[in-house]
Parts: structure tokens; sequence; C-alpha cells
């Protein structure tokens, strides 16, 4: 065996092999970098009282951000003889990033020609957001990677204004859109362009309750392409606009974000909002934080000023809980 090949991995799809002979005892060696799935891998051996194999990805910013969640099988087996083979058990969704997060100490002394045989089961991406993991190999990774480059291509075609067909006119500008895809998003919109209304014949709609800003927003979040400090800060625009055109999925994201960062300055204003658009964890959750932990007496003034303007049925609500707080003193 040549120098150069000594340290070449051969590989198939999802199976890697990694002959190696003549190594002495208190050696060192580690492989050529070889491709599985998306990431470049090493092997490496050491020789001493015992032999200790390791398998971890090349180091790289795909590493870093994405490292891998590896299954698979690991075996060494002697080349020469009856060929026996020495299998660690099966290694399941394991995360490799760094040299030391797989190490196989094997004992049982090794001489002559062996062979390393790997054979993945499986890979997985590790996103850095927490975000659901996603094998490389399954059916729907496919679908995913697709459904990715659909939603960028929507994205372009808002953002670059590529055949809009009508025009949005927010409060303090106006925005191009595309019927076939406000249509598809919002059955209000479908209606709309449907039906003998108006705006089935007008090149433009108005939406003269959002900044130009939160409609920016808000288009771009139906053609799934919104940043997430946009949504942030435009949440409460989109709750209505979620509201007003039925757009379901943007609803109950507002609310599910409107949950996150309840405190002493936003409360009134989101219980209030709970209320009108019916949102039962987000009222729920201001009423809690109002009665059950007391923070109605730390705000009394701002209290009292909702008192003037908020609805009827919301203030009896808040005194039914305020009544059983204090029944359970």
């Amino acid at each position: 065996m040549s120098d150069s090949s000594a340290y070449k991995v051969e590989t198939t799809s999802r199976l890697a092999q990694w002959r190696i002979e003549n190594l002495a005892s208190c050696t060192y060696r580690k492989s050529d970098p070889f491709k599985i799935g998306k990431w470049n891998w090493h092997l490496s051996v050491e020789k001493n009282r015992l032999l200790f194999v390791k398998l971890y990805p090349e180091i790289s910013n795909l590493t870093r951000d994405y490292p891998p969640i590896a299954s698979f099988i690991i075996r060494v087996v002697s080349s020469v003889g009856d060929r026996r083979a020495l299998a660690h058990p099966e290694i399941t969704d394991k995360k490799l990033k760094n040299n030391d997060d797989f190490v196989w100490a094997i004992e049982v002394p090794l001489t002559g020609k062996f062979i390393i045989d790997i054979e993945f089961l499986d890979l997985k991406i590790a996103a850095p957001d927490g975000r659901e993991l996603c094998s490389i190999w399954a059916d729907g990774f496919t679908q995913k990677r697709s459904n990715v480059t659909a939603l960028a291509s929507l994205g372009r075609m808002l953002a670059e204004s590529i055949h809009t067909d009508i025009t949005i006119n927010a409060s303090d500008g106006s925005i191009g859109a595309h019927r076939a895809v406000l249509a598809a998003r919002s059955p209000v919109f479908h209606s709309m362009f449907s039906h003998n209304l108006k705006e089935k014949e007008m090149s433009s709609i108005d939406i003269s309750d959002m900044t130009s800003e939160a409609c920016q927003a808000f288009l771009n979040y139906v053609y799934g392409n919104i940043q997430h400090e946009d949504f942030r800060t435009h949440r409460l625009a989109l709750l209505r606009a979620a509201d007003k055109y039925d757009i379901s999925d943007l609803k109950e994201a507002c609310h599910e974000s409107l949950l996150e960062d309840i405190d002493a300055k936003n409360v009134l204003e989101r219980l209030q909002n709970a209320s009108l658009y019916q949102l039962p964890k987000l009222k729920t959750s201001c009423m809690r934080y109002l009665v059950k932990f007391g923070k109605i007496f730390d705000m009394r003034d701002d209290f009292n000023a909702f008192l003037q303007c908020a609805d009827r049925d919301l203030i009896a609500d808040i005194f039914h809980e305020v009544l059983d707080a204090w029944k359970g003193f």
C-alpha cells in the first residue's frame, strides 16, 4: 500500500471503509477527508495499550452551524484469516461536532491488516434555532428543500415587483402585490377577487388602517418571507390584519408571540386585544398577571384609565377574577 493510499477512505452513498495495515504500537493515524451526506469526515486511529477509533466531521462553517446528528454502525474487521469482526453497539442520533464526540476504545489486540467499516443509517441536520431535526435522506427532505426554494421565489416576486397586478394602498404609501397569492392565502381576498365586488375590477386595494411598514410586514408574512424582528415590531398590526382578512395561521402566530413578553407597560393593551380578537390564552395570561400576581395594585392610575374605555363584558370578567382571588385568601 502506497503512502498516499494509506489515508484514503473508500465510500459509497452511505458506506465508508478505511483499510489499514502495518499499524505499529504507539501510532496515530488520521484519514484523508471523505464525504458522506453534506459533510466531510475524518477517521482516526491511535494504537497504544488500546486501539482508539474516532469518527468526526471536518471543522467548517457548516459543521459549526449545522452539526450532523448521525446514526451508524461501525465495525473493525480483520482482513486476514477468518475476517474476525468487532462491532460497536449501534449509534443512534449522536451529535458529532468535534473529534472527541465519538471515541471507541477497543481492548482486543489487533495485528496485521484490518478494515474500519462504517454504515451510516441516517444523518440529520441540527439547526441552531432549535427547529425540528430533518433527515437529509428522508422522503420529506426533498419536499422541504422544494418548499424553501418556492418560498424564496415568492419573496422575490414581492420584493422585486415581478409581474405585480394589484396595488395595496396603505396609509402612507403603496406596495405592488399579486392577486393570486393574496387570494390563495386569504378567503377574504379570494372573495373580493371572485365576486362582483368593486375590488374585482379595480387595480388597487385600500388598507388605510395600516402604515406602509406594517403593510409590508403583512405582505412579507403572506409571501412566506417575513423577518423575525419585523414580525415582533408589527405584531399588533399583523393581528388586526390577520383577523380582518381571516388568515388563521398569522393570527395564531401573533397570539403565541404576544404571550411571550407581557409586562406592566403592555398588559392592559394586550388584555383589550385579547378580548377584541378572542384570544383566550392571552386573556388568561393577562388576567393572571394583573390579578393573581397582584400587579393591578401597582398600576392603579393606568388601570383606572383603562376602565373608562374598556368593554363592559371585559370589565365584568376582570372583577370576577378579582373576587375569585379574594376568596382564595
